[in-house]
């Protein structure tokens, strides 16, 4: 049998770590725990136990009941309430919520969405939606879970479009009560957690009219059931199987003539007093409306980091199959191959792995921003408006990175990653719909062109001419340039063919980031020259122009989304101060930012940033150079995210794998040192054409 060390030569890999360069998986890992490491640790270790795992196998009345109980056990072990006020038992720690609550998707994912609906949507609601009044009467059992809860919101005809839904809040200054109704079947309720079965009361989203006057969306406490019954007035529907999380109850809600009283209005950003008088301290409907939306932030915050834990699951279970398992001869001796080993699934792996590394480090940057607007440190319109902007790039970044990750490591496992012990279908179909709760990714990142857009505006419309002139000009030179292929025609004769020449040229730090953010500044700005003149069309030929570019709109702020984690991953390696750590992750940086590169390779053609050459160059040095180079770290780098077998629970990541290859191996080599190997045929027909040709 051949060594792995030969099998390696034989590929031109080094299979084990550099003695030159050593990874420090401790070290990183409390690199990747981040700030809140504590709170995370915390979570992990509550993961270990069973009564926190997902069981296979459970119908869905049956997961239904055992996530309601998990809620139960969380509220036990004090570790739902750091974002609730102090002197109603909480920390006030809004970084450390987020970091323990997106941990639980380790667990089971339904125990995160199921928490999150009840703590991180219905309780956040009342706690940033709400005055001290609610603060008191409502928390205290939201908190303690007597009280389980719907965020209830979404309607089956509107669903991103929050500010257009049906279901209205009218005030009776008779009584000095809300009368709530859903006035047409699109405007139920739909897609609530805890509606179907076990919420006693909902924050409801409704419009609130006051004499006749609509001031738009607005939210309301309202009790919905008495135990299992339904209030007079209040109806429902259960969701019924889903494609995943089918330990959550999702169901409808609808409301005729269902009348609370006037103070179950949450009233921090919009009040009614009892002469049935409207106020607010936000005078604009529309940043009114904005303001009271984005205190719901954390939704996506926590989604985001959560599809990177479970991007981290997945890639750990790959990786250690694919580091043990054998497959088809090595052409040198009678050994296999390590899956591991082959090109081709490095291609697949590592990549995911270097993405899942930015994705942390992004996160951690997010959870910072958030956590210095709701702790009030950072608290301005401009640092909410950025922080609404950060969650709407990452999330779709990340929640379509899961998904793909997730597959791929499904497929990379061959038929042992179908199977639903080791994980990999129950992830993908629970994350399914990461994609499209708490904001349609695509939808999301339309508000991030938006916001794109408008800072270009912004910056053109500053007063210094000379600048703008100096700017315009640039852009028409690089245009120029661009557009005539004299960029890609320097790059060409620069490198003179040369392969190390052109990979030379573009795969430093700063070449990366010029790739990358050229790329977006150039996107914007197309796009900005063709909506210049939308202000002055009708709004019916506005919205037409607009829908057109919509596309393209979408694609520059994706873009703008990689452009954020590939800056967050450079950031954060400026920081580490172990040189083997620092050494690796800085190949793993560029494996990141080649590989975004080269996926849009069509567009640095087209618009002449890079020549051919250079563009072959890159795949080269994925290929040749960053893959063979990490290859040796792989494990090690899984070994970094730092989850313990309780967290893992896959059989091909237990070590198994590894077991019954030696097995086989030690099988193979006991027949041929006992000489009772069978001859094979093959070898039988090569012995007579040899004997043959000798005669």
């Amino acid at each position: 049998m051949t060594s792995t060390i030969d099998r390696a030569t034989a590929f031109g890999i080094a299979s084990t770590p550099s003695d030159s360069v050593q990874l420090n998986p401790a070290a990183l890992a409390e690199v990747l725990f981040g700030r809140w490491a504590e709170a995370r640790k915390h979570s992990r270790e509550l993961l270990k136990r069973d009564e926190f795992h997902f069981v296979p196998g459970l119908s869905m009345a049956e997961h239904r009941v055992r996530v309601l109980g998990q809620l139960g056990r969380l509220v036990e072990e004090g570790v739902v309430h750091r974002a609730f006020p102090k002197h109603l038992g909480g920390e006030e720690d809004h970084g450390a919520n987020i970091a323990s609550f997106e941990e639980l998707v380790i667990g089971d994912p339904s125990l995160q969405i199921k928490s999150g609906v009840q703590w991180g949507l219905f309780g956040a609601a009342v706690l940033h939606l709400g005055t001290a009044r609610a603060h008191d009467q409502f928390l205290p059992s939201i908190m303690s879970l007597a009280t389980p809860g719907v965020f209830a919101m979404t309607e089956t005809g509107h669903g991103s479009d929050v500010a257009s839904i049906g279901t209205t809040a009218t005030f009776d200054p008779d009584t000095d009560e809300f009368v709530i109704d859903t006035p047409f079947r699109a405007a139920w309720k739909d897609y609530l957690g805890n509606a179907a079965k076990d919420g006693q009361a909902a924050v409801v989203f409704a419009q609130l009219i006051v004499a006749g006057v609509n001031h738009g969306v607005h939210a309301f406490y309202v009790p919905i059931r008495d135990g299992a019954d339904f209030l007079p007035g209040i109806g429902g529907e259960d969701d019924g199987l889903k494609g995943g999380l089918n330990g959550i109850d999702n169901g409808r809600l609808h409301f005729s003539g269902v009348r609370i009283p006037r103070t179950n209005l949450l009233n921090r950003y919009g009040d009614v007093d009892e002469n049935g008088r409207y106020s607010s301290p936000i005078a604009s409907p529309g940043r009114r409306f904005f303001t009271m939306v984005g205190t719901l932030v954390q939704g996506r915050v926590s989604l985001d980091g959560a599809a990177t834990v479970a991007s981290k699951l997945a890639l750990t279970i790959a990786i250690r199959y694919a580091s043990e398992r054998r497959q088809f001869s090595d052409g040198v001796g009678d050994g296999e191959i390590v899956l591991l080993d082959y090109q081709r699934h490095q291609r697949r792996l590592l990549p995911r792995l270097a993405t899942t590394y930015a994705m942390s480090f992004a996160h951690d940057q997010l959870l910072e921003k958030f956590d210095a607007v709701f702790s009030g440190e950072q608290d301005t319109d401009e640092d909410r408006q950025d922080l609404e902007t950060l969650a709407a790039s990452l999330k779709p970044f990340s929640t379509w990175a899961a998904l793909d990750t997730i597959q791929e490591a499904r497929e990379a496992c061959g038929g042992a990653g179908f199977l639903a012990e080791n994980r990999f279908t129950q992830l993908h179909a629970d994350l399914d719909v990461y994609a499209t709760f708490e904001g349609d990714n695509n939808v999301l990142l339309q508000l991030v062109a938006k916001r794109l857009l408008g800072d270009y505006a912004r910056r053109l419309a500053k007063p210094d001419a000379a600048a703008i002139a100096r700017f315009v000009a640039g852009q028409v030179g690089e245009v120029a340039v661009s557009r005539s292929g004299l960029r890609a025609l320097g790059q060409k004769i620069a490198d003179f063919g040369s392969t190390a020449r052109s990979i030379g040229y573009v795969r430093g730090e700063a070449a990366q980031r010029q790739l990358l953010t050229d790329r977006v500044e150039t996107m914007v700005a197309a796009i900005a020259a063709r909506l210049k003149n939308a202000g002055t069309l009708s709004p019916a030929d506005a919205a037409k122009l607009f829908n057109e570019n919509q596309n393209e709109l979408i694609e520059a702020a994706y873009a703008h989304a990689e452009l954020l984690e590939w800056e967050a991953f450079t950031e954060r390696l400026a920081t580490i101060e172990h040189d083997g750590n620092q050494r690796v992750l800085t190949w793993l940086r560029d494996l990141f930012g080649f590989t975004l590169i080269e996926k849009h390779l069509a567009w640095y053609l087209i618009n002449g940033r890079l020549s051919a050459s250079r563009a072959a160059a890159i795949t080269d040095y994925i290929d040749d150079r960053l893959l063979p180079r990490l290859r040796p770290y792989a494990v090690q780098l899984t070994e970094a995210f730092d989850f313990a077998p309780e967290h893992l629970r896959a059989p091909i990541a237990s070590g198994a794998e590894r077991e019954r290859q030696d097995e086989a191996r030690a099988y193979y080599r006991a027949q041929q040192a006992a000489g009772t190997a069978p001859v094979l045929e093959k070898s039988l027909a090569k012995k007579a054409k040899a004997d043959g040709g000798e005669g």
